[in-house]
Protein backbone atom coordinates (compact mmCIF):
# COMPACT_ATOMS: atom_id res chain seq x y z
CA UNK A 1 0.00 0.00 0.00
CA UNK A 2 1.40 3.39 -1.00
CA UNK A 3 -0.22 6.27 0.86
CA UNK A 4 2.46 8.72 -0.20
CA UNK A 5 2.73 8.69 -4.00
CA UNK A 6 4.91 11.68 -4.81
CA UNK A 7 6.63 14.77 -3.45
CA UNK A 8 7.22 18.06 -5.30
CA UNK A 9 8.90 21.37 -4.60
CA UNK A 10 7.10 24.60 -5.43
CA UNK A 11 10.38 26.52 -5.12
CA UNK A 12 13.85 26.13 -3.68
CA UNK A 13 14.01 26.96 0.04
CA UNK A 14 16.09 29.99 0.97
CA UNK A 15 17.96 28.18 3.75
CA UNK A 16 20.93 25.79 3.51
CA UNK A 17 18.50 23.13 2.29
CA UNK A 18 18.19 24.93 -1.03
CA UNK A 19 21.91 24.44 -1.60
CA UNK A 20 21.83 20.67 -1.16
CA UNK A 21 22.37 19.08 -4.61
CA UNK A 22 19.68 16.42 -4.09
CA UNK A 23 17.13 19.10 -3.19
CA UNK A 24 18.04 21.16 -6.26
CA UNK A 25 17.76 18.00 -8.38
CA UNK A 26 14.34 17.27 -6.90
CA UNK A 27 13.18 20.77 -7.83
CA UNK A 28 14.63 20.64 -11.35
CA UNK A 29 13.18 17.18 -12.12
CA UNK A 30 9.72 18.12 -10.92
CA UNK A 31 9.45 15.71 -8.01
CA UNK A 32 10.10 12.24 -6.71
CA UNK A 33 7.70 9.29 -6.98
CA UNK A 34 7.21 6.49 -4.45
CA UNK A 35 6.43 3.27 -6.28
CA UNK A 36 6.95 0.58 -3.64
CA UNK A 37 5.83 -0.05 -0.06
CA UNK A 38 9.43 0.31 1.18
CA UNK A 39 11.61 3.19 -0.03
CA UNK A 40 15.16 3.57 1.24
CA UNK A 41 17.13 6.83 1.12
CA UNK A 42 20.84 5.97 1.00
CA UNK A 43 24.04 7.88 0.26
CA UNK A 44 27.00 9.64 1.82
CA UNK A 45 26.69 11.96 4.83
CA UNK A 46 25.54 15.43 3.82
CA UNK A 47 23.67 14.43 0.67
CA UNK A 48 20.28 15.49 2.04
CA UNK A 49 18.64 12.20 3.03
CA UNK A 50 17.62 13.15 6.55
CA UNK A 51 16.81 16.73 5.56
CA UNK A 52 14.34 15.52 2.94
CA UNK A 53 12.95 12.83 5.23
CA UNK A 54 12.34 15.42 7.96
CA UNK A 55 10.62 17.73 5.46
CA UNK A 56 8.32 14.91 4.33
CA UNK A 57 7.43 14.11 7.94
CA UNK A 58 6.74 17.76 8.83
CA UNK A 59 4.65 18.23 5.66
CA UNK A 60 2.55 15.24 6.69
CA UNK A 61 1.90 16.73 10.11
CA UNK A 62 4.41 14.84 12.22
CA UNK A 63 6.44 16.49 14.97
CA UNK A 64 9.88 17.50 13.66
CA UNK A 65 11.68 15.70 16.50
CA UNK A 66 9.69 12.51 16.08
CA UNK A 67 6.46 10.91 17.16
CA UNK A 68 2.96 10.75 15.79
CA UNK A 69 0.81 13.61 14.57
CA UNK A 70 -0.46 14.42 18.08
CA UNK A 71 3.02 14.97 19.53
CA UNK A 72 3.55 18.65 20.30
CA UNK A 73 6.95 19.08 21.93
CA UNK A 74 10.05 20.90 20.78
CA UNK A 75 13.37 20.99 22.64
CA UNK A 76 15.06 23.09 19.94
CA UNK A 77 13.67 24.31 16.64
CA UNK A 78 16.35 23.25 14.16
CA UNK A 79 14.41 21.79 11.25
CA UNK A 80 14.82 23.37 7.83
CA UNK A 81 12.24 25.34 5.90
CA UNK A 82 12.17 22.66 3.19
CA UNK A 83 8.83 21.38 4.45
CA UNK A 84 7.25 24.77 3.78
CA UNK A 85 7.81 24.46 0.02
CA UNK A 86 7.24 20.71 -0.21
CA UNK A 87 3.99 19.30 -1.56
CA UNK A 88 3.10 15.72 -0.68
CA UNK A 89 0.73 13.80 -2.96
CA UNK A 90 -1.20 11.03 -1.21
CA UNK A 91 -3.55 8.39 -2.55
CA UNK A 92 -5.54 7.96 0.66
CA UNK A 93 -4.77 8.92 4.24
CA UNK A 94 -3.24 6.18 6.41
CA UNK A 95 -4.94 5.13 9.62
CA UNK A 96 -1.68 5.13 11.54
CA UNK A 97 1.71 6.80 11.30
CA UNK A 98 4.92 7.60 13.14
CA UNK A 99 8.18 9.48 12.57
CA UNK A 100 11.10 7.69 14.25
CA UNK A 101 14.14 9.93 14.41
CA UNK A 102 17.17 8.26 15.98
CA UNK A 103 19.01 11.44 16.98
CA UNK A 104 16.10 12.85 18.99
CA UNK A 105 14.50 9.64 20.24
CA UNK A 106 15.52 10.48 23.84
CA UNK A 107 13.26 13.56 23.63
CA UNK A 108 10.43 11.45 22.22
CA UNK A 109 10.79 8.93 25.04
CA UNK A 110 10.76 11.74 27.63
CA UNK A 111 7.61 13.22 26.10
CA UNK A 112 5.89 9.83 26.32
CA UNK A 113 6.85 9.46 29.98
CA UNK A 114 5.19 12.80 30.72
CA UNK A 115 2.12 12.54 28.51
CA UNK A 116 1.18 8.89 27.87
CA UNK A 117 0.01 5.84 29.79
CA UNK A 118 2.59 3.90 27.70
CA UNK A 119 0.09 1.06 27.25
CA UNK A 120 0.11 1.62 23.52
CA UNK A 121 3.91 1.47 23.59
CA UNK A 122 4.37 -1.85 25.38
CA UNK A 123 3.71 -0.64 28.93
CA UNK A 124 7.37 0.03 29.84
CA UNK A 125 9.15 3.39 29.71
CA UNK A 126 11.64 3.56 26.86
CA UNK A 127 14.10 5.06 29.34
CA UNK A 128 13.92 1.78 31.29
CA UNK A 129 15.09 -0.15 28.23
CA UNK A 130 18.30 -0.16 26.24
CA UNK A 131 18.38 2.09 23.20
CA UNK A 132 17.99 -0.87 20.83
CA UNK A 133 15.27 -2.52 22.89
CA UNK A 134 13.27 0.70 22.93
CA UNK A 135 13.49 1.05 19.14
CA UNK A 136 12.20 -2.47 18.55
CA UNK A 137 9.58 -2.10 21.27
CA UNK A 138 8.27 1.00 19.52
CA UNK A 139 8.00 -0.76 16.17
CA UNK A 140 6.48 -3.99 17.46
CA UNK A 141 4.05 -2.42 19.96
CA UNK A 142 3.15 1.01 18.59
CA UNK A 143 3.12 0.45 14.81
CA UNK A 144 -0.35 -0.96 14.19
CA UNK A 145 -0.48 -1.44 10.43
CA UNK A 146 -2.43 0.43 7.76
CA UNK A 147 0.10 3.14 8.36
CA UNK A 148 2.82 5.36 6.96
CA UNK A 149 6.06 5.07 8.91
CA UNK A 150 9.06 7.35 8.41
CA UNK A 151 12.31 6.13 9.96
CA UNK A 152 15.55 8.11 10.12
CA UNK A 153 18.57 5.82 10.64
CA UNK A 154 16.75 3.20 12.73
CA UNK A 155 19.89 1.04 12.70
CA UNK A 156 21.67 3.55 14.96
CA UNK A 157 20.72 1.61 18.10
CA UNK A 158 20.45 -1.88 16.66
CA UNK A 159 22.90 -4.77 16.53
CA UNK A 160 23.03 -6.77 13.27
CA UNK A 161 20.70 -9.38 14.81
CA UNK A 162 18.22 -6.72 15.87
CA UNK A 163 18.38 -5.15 12.41
CA UNK A 164 17.19 -8.50 11.06
CA UNK A 165 14.37 -8.40 13.63
CA UNK A 166 13.48 -4.93 12.36
CA UNK A 167 13.35 -6.20 8.78
CA UNK A 168 10.96 -8.97 9.86
CA UNK A 169 8.76 -6.44 11.67
CA UNK A 170 8.75 -4.13 8.63
CA UNK A 171 7.75 -7.00 6.37
CA UNK A 172 4.89 -7.98 8.68
CA UNK A 173 3.61 -4.39 8.65
CA UNK A 174 3.93 -4.18 4.85
CA UNK A 175 1.70 -7.27 4.67
CA UNK A 176 -0.75 -5.28 6.79
CA UNK A 177 -1.01 -2.45 4.27
CA UNK A 178 1.78 -0.21 5.50
CA UNK A 179 4.33 1.99 3.74
CA UNK A 180 7.85 2.80 4.95
CA UNK A 181 10.25 5.57 3.97
CA UNK A 182 13.62 4.99 5.61
CA UNK A 183 16.93 6.86 5.57
CA UNK A 184 19.68 4.36 6.34
CA UNK A 185 23.38 3.56 6.14
CA UNK A 186 22.82 -0.12 6.91
CA UNK A 187 23.54 -2.63 4.11
CA UNK A 188 21.47 -5.11 6.14
CA UNK A 189 18.35 -2.97 5.92
CA UNK A 190 19.17 -2.18 2.26
CA UNK A 191 18.84 -5.91 1.54
CA UNK A 192 15.08 -5.80 2.20
CA UNK A 193 13.54 -7.59 -0.82
CA UNK A 194 12.04 -5.38 -3.51
CA UNK A 195 12.77 -2.11 -1.72
CA UNK A 196 13.21 0.98 -3.88
CA UNK A 197 16.75 2.02 -2.97
CA UNK A 198 17.15 5.70 -3.85
CA UNK A 199 20.80 6.76 -3.92
CA UNK A 200 21.46 10.42 -3.04
CA UNK A 201 24.64 11.92 -4.46
CA UNK A 202 26.12 15.35 -5.19
CA UNK A 203 24.55 15.12 -8.66
CA UNK A 204 21.14 13.47 -8.44
CA UNK A 205 18.81 10.93 -6.85
CA UNK A 206 18.49 7.60 -8.63
CA UNK A 207 17.16 4.12 -7.95
CA UNK A 208 19.84 1.42 -7.65
CA UNK A 209 20.18 -2.14 -6.41
CA UNK A 210 21.64 -2.40 -2.92
CA UNK A 211 24.70 -4.15 -4.35
CA UNK A 212 25.49 -0.97 -6.28
CA UNK A 213 25.81 1.08 -3.11
CA UNK A 214 29.14 1.99 -1.55
CA UNK A 215 27.77 0.73 1.76
CA UNK A 216 27.47 -2.79 0.37
CA UNK A 217 30.78 -2.74 -1.53
CA UNK A 218 32.86 -1.48 1.40
CA UNK A 219 31.20 -3.79 3.91
CA UNK A 220 31.69 -6.78 1.64
CA UNK A 221 35.34 -5.89 1.00
CA UNK A 222 36.05 -5.71 4.74
CA UNK A 223 34.27 -8.97 5.52
CA UNK A 224 35.92 -10.78 2.60
CA UNK A 225 39.44 -9.67 3.52
CA UNK A 226 39.70 -7.52 6.66
CA UNK A 227 43.50 -7.76 6.81
CA UNK A 228 43.88 -6.38 3.30
CA UNK A 229 41.47 -3.52 3.97
CA UNK A 230 43.15 -2.58 7.25
CA UNK A 231 46.59 -2.70 5.58
CA UNK A 232 45.32 -0.40 2.83
CA UNK A 233 43.70 1.95 5.36
CA UNK A 234 46.37 2.00 8.07
CA UNK A 235 49.51 1.07 6.15
CA UNK A 236 50.28 -1.87 8.43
Amino acid sequence: MNYLREIRLSELPKSYAGRIPAVRYLFEMGGLKFRKPVTLFVGENGTGKSTLLEAIAVSLGFNAEGGSRDFSFSTKDTHSDLGEVLTVVKSISPEDGFFLRAESFYNTASYLDRNSTLLRYGGVSFHAQSHGESFLSLVTNRFEGNGLYILDEPEAALSPQRQLSLIAAIDDLVKHHSQFIIATHSPIIMAYPDADVKLFSDRDIKSVSFRETEHYRITKAILDNPEKMMHYLLGR
